[in-house]
């Protein structure tokens, strides 16, 4: 596995379809033979609305620059008015040329 970068900005997170809040978000991004690219990384939503999305499935974040990406969060529980979750991330993460 070999680190090829880093994915950060902004965006609108949804769940089923619904949105629920504007993110930030920085994740890290690796390359796994053969042509796998895997992420994982940083969520940052306010307190309300990450309690609403923490857990539940069809998570997606639809960033400022028109990645569509679906969010699984790595975390078992969620401490107490948190505003940030740990995710892996699937979805479009093709990085820019360096």
């Amino acid at each position: 596995m070999k680190y090829i970068g880093a994915l950060s900005g902004s965006g609108i997170v949804t769940c089923n379809g619904k949105t629920v809040g504007r993110a930030s978000y920085r994740f890290d991004c690796f390359f796994q033979p053969p042509n796998n690219i895997t992420s994982s990384g940083e969520l940052q939503l306010p307190p309300a609305a990450l309690e609403e999305v923490f857990g539940r499935t069809d998570v997606r974040l639809v960033t400022d620059d028109g990645r569509q990406l679906e969010l699984r969060f790595s975390e078992k529980s969620l401490a107490a008015a948190s505003t940030a979750a740990h995710v892996e991330v699937t979805g479009d993460l093709a990085l820019p040329p360096l």
